[in-house]
């Protein structure tokens, strides 16, 4: 783990290009990665959608933004020797290596995305549930992608709609925009990640803010993964198979409490084959139940040391 000592102070800033920013997104979706490469699925046709459940400020409507740069990002995405030497250097909670040298190579070997984008153009007006954009392709690559193009349209989705709304009640005068000194810093994600280190957390799941600052990275399992499986079970299952010494499962994606009853049968078979069960996440419903109700069904199987996430 990287001391506070160790933690570096270099400008966040990645400029006007979009190379040398593989790295930009969450470290569970690279275990993913690994995990479909592992289970010999990295090939798997998928289907991703970027979208969002209610409106922002209290309005009827939002303005897609974000899609010019996401799409710069997603043509530039390259791995290099210096990314993949920096993720050969994370640990598992066994103290191993995280990422398998052949994976490693496999990242520096992929080349250009085979991924196909549909988007709705920027400043269309967009309402919940409708996808502003679909990703189509391998689902390795999909889901290497997914963190930066949620950052990019969400946040740029934002600002636009909020700006539609002042200029709309302006009745057509002019409106200036002199947000820069509040914004969330010269590299949004990056800053923040950045400041809440210096904040007090432990650890960030954003890799690239890992390479850069020297910060613990952390993270486990998407949804889309246990969603990628005919069951919940063949993917915690799987998952332990594929990353046994990062085994934390996210337990909610259907029924919370089935979900940590199968996790507890994955448990087992993981402890069996001589590796620690990690933990389990919890992302949704009643944390403060929900915790209380799987700590008791953890205790009782036997896996007090268990993490709640």
């Amino acid at each position: 783990m990287t001391t506070k000592e160790e933690f570096h102070t270099e400008p966040a800033v990645p400029g006007d290009k979009m190379e040398g920013l593989s790295l930009l997104t969450d470290l569970y979706q690279l275990t993913m990665a690994q995990g479909y490469w592992k289970s010999g699925r990295a090939k798997t046709q998928a289907v991703f959608h970027v979208f969002y459940r209610t409106q922002p400020f209290n309005g009827g409507y939002a303005i897609c933004a974000g899609l010019e740069p996401a799409l710069q990002w997603l043509n530039a995405l390259r791995f290099t020797k210096s990314d993949t030497d920096y993720l050969a250097t994370l640990k598992g909670n066994d103290g191993k290596p995280l990422f398998d040298p052949a994976f490693l190579d496999y990242l520096l070997s992929m080349g250009p995305l085979s991924l196909d984008v549909d988007a709705v153009p920027e400043g269309t007006i967009v309402f919940p549930f409708e996808p502003l954009v679909r990703v189509r392709g391998p689902i390795l690559q999909a889901q290497l992608v997914e963190t930066a193009l949620l950052c990019m349209i969400n946040f740029g989705t934002l600002v636009a709609t909020k700006a539609a709304r002042i200029c709309a009640s302006c009745l057509g005068e002019p409106v200036l925009e002199f947000g820069f000194r509040r914004a969330q810093g010269l590299d949004g994600a990056l800053t923040a990640s950045r400041a809440s280190y210096i904040g007090g957390c432990a650890a960030t799941s954003n890799v690239l803010a890992g390479k850069r600052y020297g910060i613990p990275v952390a993270g486990t399992h998407a949804h889309s993964w246990v969603q990628s499986f005919p069951s919940q079970q063949e993917a915690f299952d799987q998952w332990a198979e594929t990353a046994p010494n990062n085994c934390v499962l996210l337990v909610d994606t259907y029924d919370t409490i089935t979900g940590v009853r199968e996790a507890i049968k994955t448990a087992k078979k993981l402890v069996a084959t001589g590796h620690k069960f990690a933990g389990i996440r919890l992302d949704s419903g009643d944390l403060a139940w929900l915790s209380i109700e799987a700590r008791k069904m953890l205790d009782a199987a036997g896996f007090p040391d268990a993490h709640l996430c």
